[in-house]
């Protein structure tokens, strides 16, 4: 295993501080974590990216459903 020494700022290393699931996880285990969230192994599919940008579209003209409108709809109350 090589090592890499990179430059963070303070603040940015009191954050992986704060992200350590236990006192003497290493800053690499703390990364490594963070680069897994950050990676989506299972990307959209082509009809949720339909159905996302139908819905952006629907929220640039306006046809939206408030919370009240629902509940009144289908007789629901608080």
């Amino acid at each position: 295993m090589s090592a890499t020494t990179v430059w963070i700022t303070s603040a940015n290393k009191d954050r992986l501080e704060g992200l350590k699931r236990h006192p003497r996880e290493s800053y690499n285990d703390v990364i490594s974590r963070l680069l897994d969230m950050a990676v989506d192994d299972e990307p959209l599919s082509e009809e949720a990216i339909w159905g996302i940008e139908e819905a952006l579209e629907d929220i640039k003209e306006g046809r939206l459903y408030s919370e009240d409108d629902i509940r009144k709809e289908f007789g629901v109350e608080e």
